[in-house]
């Protein structure tokens, strides 16, 4: 066991451990494990996506979420009462351990992606009723890349590529899709959206609602996880992203999945249609001129990410084929 975890087992007052700690590699952003003491099974983060102060508050909501039936897992208290402990400059947050599967796309039953939307509901109308802070009171912008800015982004990975001694087939099948990006930017040039203020009602929403972030037993939400993206945004925008990671596997959108979530979520807030509508098309241009996931490999060296480029590179093809279909689709 590392001398870090040994210290977040010191500083939370664990126990003594029963068993090798387990590295749990589905994490992307963080990194977690699973350690077993005494006490029990506990869920140790490195806290690495969000400053240590937002990942406090993050972790403070949770009680409140709970007390609005919201199956969230309980953060432990550390000894000097705080749900961070800080390990040099590095933190960690503990969580009681809940025993769950993660389940994406098709192999949710359509009953279960109609609950997954109303969950999703709950979960924003309980962020309404127990915010973290106050909802600002003017709508939240949303920042538009022009298909030429893109284009430019989508060269300078090309000029990364080319100039690399040796390049591995990911770097080639890379600047192959590169290329054919760029072909869709200048397609679609003019359908970016017109206005920096997205359509409908926004508030406090949990920012990575997706089946990564969702633990299943018995057919049901047994937990909610990973509360670190909590900000206030358009409830469209959480909506229509969720049903693309959750629903957008193989390459194409599971269309009746999708129609099940969004409709389950209209039961407990009925987001107008035009909201609907402006956020998938957000969320489509947003996929189309951003490139993250080259970011982590090419800028960070992360090459953790790099099997959901390929994916999402896929399924934006596919949607950029269909977009009616889909915006149909999230009308529920």
């Amino acid at each position: 066991m590392t001398q870090d975890l040994i210290a977040v087992v010191d500083a939370f007052d664990l126990g003594e451990v029963t068993e090798a700690p387990q590295y749990l590699a589905d994490g992307l952003m963080n990194r977690n494990w699973r350690i077993s003491t005494k006490r029990g099974a506990f869920a140790v983060k490195q806290i690495l996506d969000v400053p240590l102060d937002a990942a406090r508050r993050n972790l403070g909501t949770l009680s409140g979420l709970a007390a609005n039936d919201i199956p969230v897992c309980t953060p432990m208290i550390s000894t000097s009462g705080d749900t961070v402990a800080e390990i040099e400059d590095r933190g960690y947050c503990v969580i009681e351990w809940v025993d769950g599967v993660h389940v994406r796309g098709r192999d949710l039953r359509l009953d279960q992606a109609s609950g997954l939307g109303v969950r999703l509901g709950h979960i924003h109308q309980a962020l309404a009723a127990s915010p973290p802070a106050p909802v600002p009171a003017a709508p939240p912008t949303a920042e538009v890349t022009p298909a030429a800015q893109a284009a430019q982004k989508a060269d300078g990975y090309l000029t990364t590529i080319a100039a690399l001694d040796a390049q591995t087939s990911f770097d080639m099948s890379v600047a192959e899709l590169l290329e054919q990006r760029k072909q869709l930017l200048a397609q679609h040039a003019d359908d970016y959206p017109l206005s920096e203020v997205p359509a409908g009602p926004y508030g406090w929403t949990h920012g990575d609602f997706q089946y990564r972030n969702v633990l299943w037993r018995d057919g049901q939400v047994a937990a909610v996880l990973d509360w670190d993206r909590l900000r206030v945004r358009p409830y469209a925008e959480e909506v229509a992203r969720t049903a693309q990671v959750q629903f957008g596997v193989d390459g194409r959108f599971d269309l009746e999945r999708v129609q099940a979530f969004v409709a389950g979520y209209r039961t407990v807030i009925d987001l107008p249609a035009e909201a609907l509508d402006d956020g998938v098309r957000r969320l489509w241009w947003k996929r189309l001129t951003d490139f993250w996931q080259l970011s982590f490999h090419y800028k960070r060296g992360d090459h953790g990410c790099d099997g959901l480029f390929l994916d999402d590179e896929a399924l934006l093809h596919w949607w950029t084929a269909r977009l009616d279909q889909v915006q149909a689709a999230m009308r529920g």
